[in-house]
C-alpha cells in the first residue's frame, strides 16, 4: 500500500457549532474545501483532485455532517476505503452546549435540520445522539460553546499548528472626488477638502497630485502636515484592531472634491507611511483623469 500525500480533514460535528466557519479558514491557509459532498462521492472527488495538472491539491478539506443523510450510514466503510488506498483522513468534531446551539439558532432565525416544525432543542437532541459515536471516533474534538468566530478561528490556527500571523492584511489606499461619490467598498474615508485647492492655482490646474509640485503645495500646508500627524497616528491605532478582528482586507478612501490634487498628494504621501513589509499596500487613484 502506497502512503498518499494528499492531507484529508473531514470537518463535522453538530449543526450550528462552526463548520462553516472552520472550512472557511482552511480555504484560507490552503486547503480545497468542498462542503456537504455526498459521502459517496468522496473517493472519486479524491481522485480527481489527484488528476489536476494545472493546480497541484495537497489538502483537501470537507464538510461533512446531519444534513447528508447517507453520511452516517457510510462514512466508517468509506474511511476504511481512503485508508485502505494509503490515504490518512482526520475527523475534526465540532460540539458545542445545548444552550449556545438554541441561542444561535434563535439569532440567525435557522431552522435547524432536524426540527423544521418543532422547538430547536429537540432536533439538537437527536442530531446529538446521531453523531455520538462519530464524535468518538474523531481525531479531534473542539468545544465551541464559549467562541466567538475570531476565537474558532485562532483555536483552528492552533489545532493545526500555524501561526496566527498567516498572511499580511491587504490594504488597499484609494483616492476619490466626492464629485463621482464615495467608493462602496471603503471602510475608513477621510475628507480633504479642507486643504487650500491647487485647482485654483492656473500653474498646478492641469496637473495632478503626482506631480512634485501638486505634492509640495498641498503636503506643504501647515493643516496637511497637522492632519497627517494625527491621521497616521489613527491608523496605527486603528489597523491592528481591525486585523485583531480577522479582517483580511482593509479599504482607506480619502476624498477631495474631484479627486485629482488633494487626495491623490496625500494618498501618495500615505502610501510612504505603510510599512509594506507588514502588509500588503495596494493603491488606486479612482478619478484622477475625471478631472
Amino acid at each position: 500500500m502506497k502512503e498518499q500525500n494528499i492531507r484529508i480533514v473531514i470537518i463535522t460535528g453538530l449543526s450550528g457549532s462552526g463548520k462553516t466557519t472552520t472550512l472557511k479558514v482552511l480555504e484560507d491557509i490552503g486547503f480545497y474545501c468542498i462542503d456537504n459532498l455526498p459521502p459517496i462521492l468522496l473517493p472519486e472527488f479524491i481522485r480527481l483532485c489527484e488528476g489536476f495538472t494545472w493546480h497541484k491539491i495537497q489538502k483537501i478539506g470537507l464538510g461533512m455532517d446531519i444534513r447528508g443523510g447517507e453520511f452516517l450510514k457510510e462514512y466508517p466503510a468509506i474511511l476504511a476505503q481512503l485508508q485502505a488506498d494509503g490515504y490518512k483522513p482526520e475527523i475534526l468534531f465540532l460540539d458545542s452546549s445545548d444552550e449556545a446551539l438554541v441561542r444561535r439558532f434563535s439569532e440567525t432565525r435557522r431552522h435547524h435540520p432536524l426540527a423544521s416544525e418543532g422547538p430547536i432543542i429537540t432536533g439538537i437532541t437527536m442530531e446529538r445522539e446521531r453523531l455520538a459515536e462519530l464524535r468518538e471516533n474523531a481525531h479531534m474534538v473542539i468545544d465551541t460553546s464559549k467562541y466567538t468566530v475570531h476565537q474558532l478561528k485562532e483555536n483552528i490556527f492552533s489545532t493545526f499548528n500555524l501561526p496566527t500571523t498567516r498572511s499580511k492584511l491587504n490594504i488597499t489606499i484609494t483616492s476619490f472626488g466626492y464629485r463621482y461619490g464615495i467608493p462602496y467598498e471603503a471602510d475608513i474615508v477621510m475628507d480633504v477638502r479642507f486643504v487650500s485647492n491647487p485647482f485654483f492655482v492656473d500653474a498646478l490646474r492641469a496637473l495632478s497630485g503626482k506631480n512634485e509640485k501638486v505634492r509640495e503645495f498641498v503636503l506643504g500646508k501647515q493643516e496637511t502636515k497637522s492632519f497627517l500627524k494625527k491621521f497616521e497616528k489613527l491608523l496605527t491605532f486603528l489597523i491592528p484592531l481591525y486585523e485583531k478582528e480577522g479582517k483580511s482586507n482593509l479599504t482607506i478612501a480619502i476624498g477631495c472634491t474631484g479627486g485629482r490634487h488633494r487626495s491623490v498628494s496625500i494618498v501618495c504621501r500615505l502610501t510612504d507611511f505603510l510599512d509594506t513589509d507588514i502588509y500588503n499596500v495596494n493603491v488606486l487613484h479612482r478619478d484622477i483623469d475625471k478631472s
